[in-house]
């Protein structure tokens, strides 16, 4: 059985949002509703925040729509072959041409409907809100009626063994078998959007009747884009045994009465609270000016454990900072001490970026030293591998040259160049590694935060195997395993509290660290590359790859201050959580 975690920090939809204004009257709500912050779609259908403060466009998530309608438009292209294909005419023609379409192709009973847009479903009378939605494909069953497959751009499976996958050309669930080689990957805003479109064809009369084999099956076809992969959206796969379409419904209830509440004016259902995807919320301005005001205790310790301290009265980080560290929590904390808690909430009113726990803050050195960093593009792949070679133990005859070092294929990733230029970093890698050793040199290297250098490490040498200059599998596994691939994410993590978060843009500029461009970020890198490469029909940008480089090259010299200044006698300064 495949367990959905829950996911109080929601993911977007690969599409741009449609909730909106809906012909009833109401509000009419899509499925990326329920898997959002209920504040937000407060914020989304109350007619007061309109003129509110809200972020930027985010460039990143704009690549990531462009990105995903590409690989929908691929998709469609490799099923426009199969027997039975309908396509609905894009919606240049408006949406209700769209539903009118559709609703031809269920009428001839054809076998798929690619580009399929759905009725409104009204809701039930006096509700206020209906649901909205399209699919990108519509299966129809032996049976009758159609069950809904979904495109995205993300992975849907893990290797592994036991997800139900039918081959991409043969996307029928009657011919789905457990697959030997993947297992799902938990990805509840697939699933929500399932249920969603499964209510909606029922809605509509177009889905197959209850009871019958598959009708109440979904399937997702993910980034790899091979197979679909099946799902029983009446399986028990959520806490206390609910069903997708259990966990939907109640989802859905919910977030109708926080969007009809905002709509009519009445008391809000939903207030601010800091979670994980504020982060990339168009609203976060206007939620952290009612924070801030407020001095909620979300600002310090967010999610669920926000909502228990508020409901203990413990509502605001001066109510927090002023408990006894040595005292019982008031809540159950499970993933932070409670005097951690205090702490943080201490170090917040003082505008404490980090302290420390610890006097002394263990770091492992070495006489030889390399900083690595990588760049990649979304899923696509890793194009860059940038090194930063120090010898702090003193530099020897025969020794690779001091500085910094970028290995890089400037093809559009995915690209066979990729193996090029993760063999090249590899052997000078290793290079470094076998000289000091030869030498009787202790050698460490470092990264901030393991978890993306380890996935391109392994997944590299995975995918190009038996490329010249790849290694081997256990090889790289013998290098992730090696106390001296040091990872500064978790010695921060371990040594320091963070009251504003633990990402090296936050941290380094505590050890005195600033990034030459002003712009410097992930997100904006994404941007960077796309011109680098001239993925959108322009000519590559060279002055952008140089940008992209010096990024790289930045990132590399904060992990190397970060080291150095905790473990310097600089380090005094920043202040023992124990003397807050």
């Amino acid at each position: 059985m495949v367990v959905i975690t829950l996911d109080h920090v929601t993911a977007t939809e690969n599409r741009a949002p449609t909730a909106g204004p809906s012909r009833t009257g109401g509000v009419s709500l899509d499925a990326a509703a329920t898997t959002r912050c209920r504040r937000r779609v407060h914020l989304d259908h109350d007619p007061t925040a309109a003129t509110s403060p809200r972020a930027l466009p985010d460039p990143a998530l704009e690549q990531r729509r462009a990105d995903a309608g590409e690989h929908r438009a691929r998709i469609g292209e490799l099923l426009a072959g199969v027997p039975g294909w309908t396509a609905v005419p894009a919606q240049g023609s408006g949406r209700a041409a769209a539903v009118s379409a559709t609703a031809a192709g269920v009428a001839a009973e054809a076998p798929l409907i690619w580009g399929a847009v759905l009725p409104d479903d009204p809701g039930p009378p006096g509700a206020g809100a209906g649901r909205r939605g399209g699919a990108e494909l519509l299966v129809r069953l032996p049976t009758g009626g159609y069950v809904p497959v979904v495109v995205v751009r993300h992975r849907v499976t893990d290797p592994g063994r036991g997800a139900i996958t039918s081959p991409l050309l043969e996307p029928w669930p009657r011919g789905a078998r457990a697959d030997p080689t993947r297992k799902v990957r938990s990805q509840p805003r697939d699933l929500m959007r399932l249920a969603h479109l499964h209510r909606l064809l029922r809605a509509a009369g177009w889905s197959a009747p209850s009871g019958r084999p598959h009708a109440d099956h979904g399937g997702v076809v993910g980034m790899d884009g091979d197979v679909v992969v099946w799902h029983d959206l009446r399986a028990g796969h959520w806490p206390g045994g609910r069903s997708t379409l259990a966990e939907y419904d109640l989802r859905f209830a919910d977030r109708v009465a926080v969007a009809v509440a905002a709509a009519t004016g009445a008391p809000a259902l939903a207030e601010p609270s800091r979670i994980t995807e504020c982060r990339r919320c168009p609203w976060w301005p206007t939620c952290e000016a009612a924070l801030v005001r407020a001095e909620d205790v979300s600002l310090v310790v967010r999610g669920e454990a926000a909502v228990a301290l508020r409901d203990a009265g413990v509502a605001t980080v001066s109510a927090l900072a002023a408990l006894d560290p040595a005292a019982p929590s008031p809540v159950l904390l499970p993933d932070v001490p409670f005097t951690d808690v205090v702490a943080l909430a201490r170090a917040w009113q003082r505008g404490l970026s980090v302290v420390r726990r610890v006097a002394r803050v263990p770091v492992l050195r070495a006489d030889v030293e390399v900083d690595i960093d990588m760049e990649s593009f979304g899923e696509a792949g890793a194009y860059l591998w940038g090194v930063l070679l120090r010898h702090p133990g003193g530099a020897r005859p025969g020794d690779e040259p001091e500085g910094y070092r970028a290995f890089a294929t400037w093809q559009p990733v995915p690209t066979d160049d990729e193996a090029r230029s993760f063999a090249e970093f590899w052997a000078w890698l290793s290079g470094v590694r076998e000289r000091a050793a030869a030498t009787g040199r202790t050698f460490a290297a470092y990264c901030y935060n393991e978890q993306a250098e380890n996935r391109w490490l392994l997944g590299s040498a995975q995918r190009f195997v038996g490329r010249p200059g790849i290694p081997p599998l256990r090889e790289v596994e013998e290098f992730i395993a090696d106390p001296s691939w040091v990872d500064l994410f978790a010695v921060v993590g371990e040594w320091f509290l963070c009251a504003h978060g633990k990402g090296l843009k936050r941290i380094a500029p505590a050890a005195g660290f600033a990034w030459r461009d002003p712009d410097a970020g992930g997100e904006n890198s994404m941007r960077w590359y796309r011109d680098a490469v001239g993925m959108d029909g322009a000519a590559p940008d060279a002055a952008q790859r140089r940008r992209l480089v010096e990024y790289n090259a930045d990132d590399v010299a904060a992990t190397r201050t970060l080291r150095e200044w905790m473990t310097s006698p600089a380090i005094d300064d920043v202040p023992l959580a124990s003397e807050l």
